[in-house]
């Protein structure tokens, strides 16, 4: 079982380390991968949580970085467009999912995941 965080600036950290993958609104193909990266590598060292969840969202950025440019190309067969639509909404949920976990100091394990960075 999971040790809920207590330290409100930790969980804050936490719940941010989440949210920068909103970046990606900001910065289109790779924003979701440099906000969560910029404050995993800022805040690792300080907070245990911030380093286990930024690893956690880094892995489940890449792995759905991949999925996306998938659905790009199946874009050319015609079953893309919709995969992009269903992949992007169940992106927006989980981070938001994620994000609020986070907050409340409880570490979050992303669904369907590559585990790249352990």
């Amino acid at each position: 079982m999971y040790r809920i965080i207590d330290d409100p600036n930790e969980r804050q950290w936490g719940m941010l380390v989440h949210l920068a993958a909103l970046a990606t609104f900001i910065i289109p193909v790779a924003g979701n991968i440099i906000g969560p990266l910029i404050v995993y590598l800022i805040k690792k060292d300080e907070y245990e949580f911030v380093n286990d969840q930024g690893k956690e969202v880094l892995n489940f950025q890449i792995t759905w970085s991949i999925i996306f440019f998938i659905s790009l190309i199946l874009i050319l067969v015609g079953i893309g467009v919709l995969m992009l639509i269903g992949f992007g909404i169940a992106w927006l949920v989980l981070v938001i999912v994620a994000s609020v976990s986070a907050s409340n100091g409880t570490p979050y394990k992303y669904p369907f995941t590559i585990r790249f960075l352990q």
